[in-house]
């Protein structure tokens, strides 16, 4: 009979330690992302969309600025996922890359901004609440995140845009 009280025990303890983490939530990061979420849109109203939107198409024109300006342009302003519409303003042949650029963005950027991902912040969270426990600074830690994140996507752009590019050229021998 205590087993199987201390079963039950167990099984409404996971539910209320569940709690526990949601009520953290609420009235911590959750607030947060809300503020951060609306002053961002403030700041694109105040900014204007069109302003934002022709920014982006001025960076589709160099590849460096492609791969790194826009998916962060595009990731801070119009957050996960709707930073993908973005790609609207490239040529067909650099839309994978971009994609591929701005996806693999999504987590470098929430240490510095949180709104741009909210979903991946839990995850980012999660490293810092590590890196704290070690005694080590987070900003140092988000920073650093941030630069090998722009880094990767403009290496991942590039790659991607020439693998796109090759087999583009070696089905269009196929089809003449």
């Amino acid at each position: 009979m205590e087993m199987l009280s201390n079963l039950a025990t167990s099984f409404i303890g996971l539910f209320q330690a569940g709690g526990e983490q949601f009520m953290g939530y609420v009235t911590g990061i959750i607030p947060t992302l809300i503020a951060l979420m609306t002053a961002v849109n403030a700041l694109i109203k105040i900014i204007g969309e069109e302003k934002v939107e022709r920014a982006a198409r001025v960076c589709s024109k160099n590849m460096i600025l492609r791969y790194t300006l826009l998916p962060f342009m595009a990731m801070f302003f119009f957050t996960n996922p709707m930073a993908y519409t973005l790609g609207r303003f490239l040529d067909e042949k650099y839309k994978p890359s971009f994609y591929d650029a701005a996806v693999s963005f999504c987590h470098p950027i929430t240490g510095l901004f949180p709104h741009a991902n909210a979903g991946e912040y839990f995850v980012y969270m999660g490293i810092a609440t590590g890196v704290t426990t070690l005694g080590l600074n987070i900003g140092d830690l988000a920073i650093r995140y941030f630069i090998v994140g722009i880094i990767v996507i403009l290496i991942r752009g590039i790659v991607t845009e020439r693998i796109y590019v090759a087999m583009s050229k070696k089905n269009a021998g196929k089809e003449a």
